[in-house]
C-alpha cells in the first residue's frame, strides 16, 4: 500500500493524450487539473455544457466511448452499475473501440459485483483494468485534494500514478482485485453513519438547552473530533445544506454497502438502519440536500 503526495506540472516525457468519461460534477474539476498539468485529453461526455467547459480549457470531444479508439489510458467517473456496464460493452462501448494493451482507469463508485463483470470482460477484450474509486467532495475535487483508492493491475497503477497525482493529493494501492471497492465501501459506511449519529446526538444536547453553534464548536475540539466534522461545521451551525454530496448519493451507496454485506454474508445492522434514515430524510423533501440535512431532519423530528 502507498500514501503519496502531489505532484507538481507533468514533465513533457509523462504528457500523453487520455480518454475521460463523465465529466460532471467530480469528473469535470478532475479533468481540468489534468488538463492543467499539460496532458491532452479527449472527453465523452453527454451534458452539452460539461463539454463545453472542458473544450474551453482545450479538450478535445468525442461522441461516444467508442471513438476514444486511439487511446492508451482512459478514465471513467460514471454515476451507477448501469452506466458503467454500457460504456464498458454496450454497442457504442469501449471494447469496441480500444486497442489491446489499453487501460482503463475506473472512478466511479460502483458495486464490487459489477466491477468483477467489467474485469472479466476487459479482460476478454485484451484491456487492463485498475479499479481506482475516489475518496473526497466535490471542493476537494477542484483543489486536486482528493484520496484515490485503487486496486488491479499494479503495472497499470505505476504507469497511470502521475497523471492521478494532477488531480488527488493522497494515493493507495490495496490489491489485485475488488480491494478498492470495497475500501470505497467501508468509508462510505463510516461517513454516512458520522452524520446520522451526530443528528442524534445535536438533538439530545438542543434538548437541554444547548445551542447548535456551541455543540459544534465542543464536538470539534474534542476526543471525537474529524476532519469531517471540521468540514461541516459552518453548514451544521448555519443550517445551510448546499449539497457537496446529497441524501439521495447516500442512500445509493448505502444500498451498494448493503448489497456487498448481504452478498458476502456479513450482518450489518446498523448500516441498515442508517439507510432507512436518509430514506426517511429523503421521503420529507430532502433529497437533493447535503447528507448532513439529517442534523435538521432529526431536528424537527425532536421539536416538542
Amino acid at each position: 500500500m502507498s500514501n503519496m503526495a502531489s505532484a507538481p506540472h507533468l514533465p513533457q516525457s509523462e504528457s500523453r493524450a487520455v480518454g475521460w468519461i463523465g465529466v460532471g460534477k467530480m469528473g469535470g474539476p478532475m479533468a481540468r487539473n489534468l488538463l492543467d498539468s499539460g496532458v491532452g485529453l479527449t472527453v465523452v461526455e453527454p451534458d452539452s455544457g460539461n463539454r463545453a467547459k472542458l473544450a474551453e480549457k482545450g479538450a478535445k470531444t468525442a461522441d461516444c466511448a467508442r471513438d476514444l479508439r486511439d487511446m492508451q489510458v482512459v478514465f471513467s467517473t460514471l454515476p451507477n452499475d448501469d452506466a458503467l456496464m454500457a460504456v464498458v460493452s454496450g454497442e457504442t462501448g469501449l471494447i469496441h473501440g480500444l486497442p489491446r494493451g489499453a487501460l482503463l482507469v475506473e472512478m466511479s463508485t460502483v458495486s464490487p459485483e459489477c466491477s468483477e463483470r467489467v474485469a472479466q470482460i476487459l479482460s476478454e477484450a485484451g484491456l487492463r483494468y485498475l479499479r481506482a474509486p475516489l475518496s473526497g467532495s466535490t471542493d476537494l475535487a477542484a483543489k486536486a485534494a482528493l484520496t484515490v483508492l485503487a486496486s488491479g493491475d499494479r503495472a497499470g497503477w505505476d504507469e497511470v500514478l502521475p497523471l492521478i497525482k494532477t488531480f488527488s493529493a493522497r494515493q493507495f494501492f490495496l490489491g489485485e482485485g475488488e480491494e478498492a471497492r470495497y475500501m470505497k465501501l467501508v468509508l462510505n459506511t463510516l461517513v454516512g453513519a458520522f452524520s446520522a449519529v451526530l443528528s442524534e446526538a445535536l438533538a439530545i444536547g438542543a434538548s437541554g438547552g444547548l445551542s447548535r453553534a456551541d455543540m459544534m464548536e465542543v464536538i470539534c475540539e474534542s476526543a471525537v473530533a474529524s476532519p469531517l466534522f471540521k468540514y461541516k461545521q459552518e453548514a451544521v451551525v448555519n443550517d445551510d445544506y448546499t449539497p457537496a454530496f446529497t441524501v439521495s448519493q447516500m442512500i445509493k451507496d448505502f444500498t451498494l454497502i448493503s448489497n456487498a454485506a448481504r452478498r458476502n454474508d456479513v450482518p450489518v445492522m446498523t448500516t441498515g438502519l442508517i439507510l432507512e434514515l436518509y430514506r426517511s430524510a429523503s421521503n420529507a423533501g430532502m433529497r437533493d440536500e447535503d447528507f448532513f440535512a439529517l442534523v435538521k431532519w432529526q431536528e424537527k423530528l425532536s421539536t416538542r
